[in-house]
């Protein structure tokens, strides 16, 4: 399934692996001046590359290595003949997925995983035909997590480094840390426009980004055990917030996903 809009030049691909006509988890690619941000998922190839069909495609960038930001990659490499993009960190993850992610039965069957590509490494700058972007380390929701900030129109491009809602629940493997300084590293670029993985596009998003910190920190400032529990933070900082006092938990806590009220 996929849904199709644009905004100011930038196209949004949200995709989602439909049952009973349905959507389910959706993810987003944008695609901006031949630029394509993120793939979506394995089950959402075709859909996405007849989107593309009357559009060039010059570059692939992954926010993260994620397998439902990264599902389309090795197909729209092959069709086009392009670069995928990823921060340095990632790359030894990418060209055998199936041996370097292991993947709970969920996100088996509602993302599956991405077929080999090879990746190329990411600087500190991107530049299409119009347009320039930096490159922002954001790392938290994954160690490699980078975002793009276009800033002539203030527009940045998130992942999943901005995940609107209420968290009820975090991934063993996120850093909680990391989360919110990178949260606040996008807070300070003040955009215009903020794209996330989700599809759900805000604009003038400041506002609902240091809400989101406020609120985070809050949670693990009050010791949310919900929150803690599924933390599996490696900062010395973990442990004087009662995280380590948690340790008995973390055989059930490590299949517990991510989620929200909304993203």
């Amino acid at each position: 399934m996929i849904e199709i809009d644009q905004l100011n030049g930038v196209k949004k691909f949200r995709m989602a692996r439909s049952f009973w006509g349905r959507g389910v988890y959706f993810t987003t690619s944008y695609w901006i001046d031949g630029l394509v941000v993120d793939t979506g998922c394995a089950y959402t190839v075709n859909d996405l590359l007849s989107a593309l069909d009357n559009l060039p495609v010059r570059l692939v960038i992954n926010t993260h290595c994620h397998e439902d930001h990264m599902g389309g990659n090795a197909a729209i490499q092959s069709k086009y003949r392009v670069k995928v993009m990823v921060h340095s960190p990632a790359i030894p993850m990418l060209t055998t997925p199936r041996k370097r992610h292991r993947l709970h039965l969920y996100r088996k069957f509602m993302w599956g995983y991405p077929a080999p590509f090879q990746a190329s490494r990411l600087g500190d700058r991107v530049e299409t035909e119009n347009h320039r972007f930096e490159v922002i380390h954001t790392p938290g929701h994954s160690a490699d997590h980078i975002c793009l900030y276009e800033a002539t129109k203030g527009w940045i491009f998130t992942g999943d480094a901005y995940i609107g809602g209420r968290d009820r629940a975090l991934r063993r493997d996120y850093d909680i840390w990391q989360i919110i300084a990178s949260l606040k590293e996008i807070a300070g670029r003040d955009p215009n426009v903020l794209f996330p993985g989700s599809g759900h596009v805000r604009m003038r998003p400041k506002k609902e980004i240091l809400q989101k910190i406020e609120y985070t920190g809050y949670r693990v400032d009050s010791s949310d055990l919900h929150i803690l529990w599924c933390h599996n933070s490696r900062s010395s900082k973990s442990s004087s917030d009662g995280i380590s006092a948690l340790s008995s938990f973390s055989g059930t806590g490590s299949t517990i996903s991510a989620c929200c009220t909304s993203r």
